[in-house]
């Protein structure tokens, strides 16, 4: 079975994700629950309220019921697992969870929320403290939105919703960015990823810094590393942005892009070009066939920010996606 965390997190705050509703945050805002981050921890560190928490805890709870939070994801799509993450609460961690999920279109606010037709995709499960809580989901729809139950009360750091992003083909321009992680783009195999996952590439946005790209090791023989990606649709690529942004002395000195067809065929886009370093480049591709899949090739190595691949998507593809997902 294949390492659900490897999936992109549906629900973060990169990809746009927010918490809609919270019915109790009285010690720590449940917006953390979504940040991309690592949740940090500051010891004897108290505000009026308490100890500061990178996380969502609510009040201790004196009445009959639980506590709960609303999250909207990011990038909707089918989650394969979810991470309840309840690092650095010990003696304040929910001591069980479970998880809902609902499909509304729109933005819906408080009262749509509360009319939705939720379905539960995690039963009540037990929880343990300052720990990653992995559960694997195995419902196969396509969702928007998520509510995270923890009973009775108590804190949790962050809620990691990791899936297949299916977006929403009547949302999509005829012609738009189909390697990137908000739309279904993935990597699928790379040569080395030894200071950075090359999945960040495909995230949205500005690279921040170095540490917000791919970068290989240092390469002491005459081959040269690659990443390949399997586009969000079969689609005829046009344009390529390879952005070296960050990276000064350890940016590739070139690169080259290669599509591969369904039927497995391989197409130059891009012959081996010279890049510079901390540059973002466009280039125009050549044109062919529709393919699947493109293949980044980096000379001989280094390191690279973000990469964009414009192109006209098999509207048909997409749409038999979504309407793959949208029944149990």
């Amino acid at each position: 079975m294949e390492d659900f965390t490897a999936l992109p997190d549906l629900a973060s705050r990169a990809f746009g994700g927010g918490v809609v509703y919270a019915n109790d945050e009285f010690f720590a805002a449940a917006d953390h629950l979504v940040l991309p981050s690592e949740p940090g921890h500051a010891p004897k560190t108290f505000d009026h309220k308490g100890q500061v928490y990178d996380g969502w805890e609510t009040r201790r709870r004196r009445s009959p019921g639980h506590d709960f939070a609303i999250v909207r994801l990011g990038a909707p799509g089918v989650i394969r697992g979810v991470d309840i993450d309840t690092a650095f609460f010990t003696g304040n961690y929910p001591p069980h969870a479970s998880i809902e999920a609902a499909v509304l279109s729109g933005y819906p606010g408080p009262a749509e929320l509360a009319e939705a037709a939720w379905v539960e995709i995690l039963r009540v499960s037990e929880l343990k403290g300052d720990s990653s809580n992995l559960f694997p989901i195995t419902d196969a729809r396509r969702f928007t939105h998520v509510r995270l139950n923890i009973y009775p009360d108590g804190g949790v750091a962050r809620l990691r919703v990791h899936g297949e992003v299916v977006p929403d083909p009547k949302l999509l321009p005829k012609v738009f960015d189909v390697a990137a992680a908000e739309f279904g783009g993935r990597v699928v195999d790379c040569s080395n990823m030894f200071y950075g996952h090359p999945q960040r590439m495909l995230m949205p946005g500005l690279a921040q810094n170095m540490g917000d790209g791919w970068e290989t090791s240092r390469r002491r023989d005459t081959a040269n590393d690659w990443v390949l990606v399997q586009l969000a649709a079969p689609a005829k690529l046009r344009f390529a942005d390879l952005d070296t942004s960050h990276f000064k002395g350890n940016a590739p000195g070139w690169a080259g892009l290669t599509g591969i067809t369904a039927e497995g065929d391989q197409v130059e886009l891009l012959p081996k070009t010279a890049l510079r370093p901390d540059t973002p480049h466009r280039f125009s591709l050549l044109k062919g066939p529709q393919v699947t899949h493109a293949r980044l090739d980096v000379f001989p190595d280094g390191g690279m920010a973000r990469l964009r691949l414009h192109g006209r998507a098999d509207r048909d593809q997409l749409w038999a996606r979504m309407r793959q997902c949208l029944e149990p």
